[in-house]
């Protein structure tokens, strides 16, 4: 249902407020650049900070704009399963195709907790579910037997995964698992090279904030097989996934936007503060290594 290089946007504040034609500006920079679909509201948009009003008011502007142009899977991830849902169903009312669902963090369920979680919102919700697991953020794992049962309860409706587990052997557990047409897609850019070899569709991406292009152009590659490309292009871009994480998320992303597009604001909500001098530098050394910047 997706592949290629999908960016899980940044949302631009400014003077504390969501900067609607900055977020409208990206999206466009995004499509034309080769995206093949859009996230708002993840971790990288800085979800965890806006109220559900804010939230689902911004995945309707990102719907709104890329105007049918490329899909939309809304990030809806919830540590309640009610405003999860309350998610779901206002990305639906928007005209999302898809929900990109984290299990729920904090509370630390079992695995039958989390399957509850998600057969609520998978029965419930009336959209495309793409499941998001990232432990060292939730502290829950969705295991893999546990994945393949909510895949086999809801074959229709729980289309895919974006794995940032950081285990690479997962990739070929959760194929095997789910099957070879479960779509499995990269939550880490730095991986992203070894994933595709191992049967993956594509990356929700971080990096493709910064460098639209060159990571849609990676994703082709890998679609393509031509790994030797691909190899190339990965070590173009391996410096900036590593400085875009060398403070804290999405601190340095939005510094580096702020060098590539004049008036771009840098600014984020609190508990977030501005990267460092060393992770402002390792950006500006990545992005000229990158050919972004001279």
């Amino acid at each position: 249902m997706f592949s290629g290089s999908i960016p899980a946007l940044v949302t631009p504040f400014t003077d504390g407020a969501f900067d609607e034609a900055a977020f409208r500006a990206h999206i466009d920079w995004q499509i034309e650049s080769g995206s093949t679909a859009l996230v708002p509201c993840g971790t990288t948009g800085e979800a965890a900070t806006m109220t559900i009003a804010e939230h689902n008011h911004v995945v309707r502007v990102c719907i709104d704009q890329a105007a049918g142009r490329v899909p939309v899977i809304a990030g809806c991830g919830s540590n309640d399963t009610a405003v999860a849902l309350e998610h779901v169903r206002a990305a639906k009312g928007a005209g999302a195709a898809a929900a990109l669902l984290v299990p729920p963090y904090y509370n630390r369920p079992n695995q039958e907790g989390v399957f509850r979680h998600f057969e609520v919102l998978a029965r419930d919700g009336g959209l495309p579910i793409v499941l998001y697991n990232v432990p060292g953020r939730t502290v829950t794992d969705i295991a893999v037997e546990t994945m393949a049962r909510i895949v086999t309860a809801f074959p229709e409706v729980v289309v895919g995964l974006k794995d940032a587990t950081g285990a690479i052997q997962r990739v070929s557990a959760q194929r095997a698992a789910c099957g070879p047409d479960f779509c499995q897609l990269s939550g880490n850019d730095d991986m992203a090279l070894a994933f595709m070899a191992m049967g993956g569709r594509g990356c929700i991406s971080v990096t493709a904030n910064v460098a639209p292009a060159l990571c849609a152009e990676f994703q082709d590659a890998c679609l393509a097989g031509d790994y030797g490309r691909a190899l190339t292009l990965q070590d173009q871009l391996y410096p900036l996934h590593a400085a875009l994480f060398s403070d804290a998320s999405p601190g340095p992303v939005k510094y580096a936007l702020n060098r590539l597009r004049p008036g771009f604001s840098a600014e984020m909500r609190l508990p977030m503060t501005p990267p460092s001098e060393a992770s402002r530098k390792a950006v500006d050394a990545a992005l000229a290594h990158a050919g972004l910047i001279q």
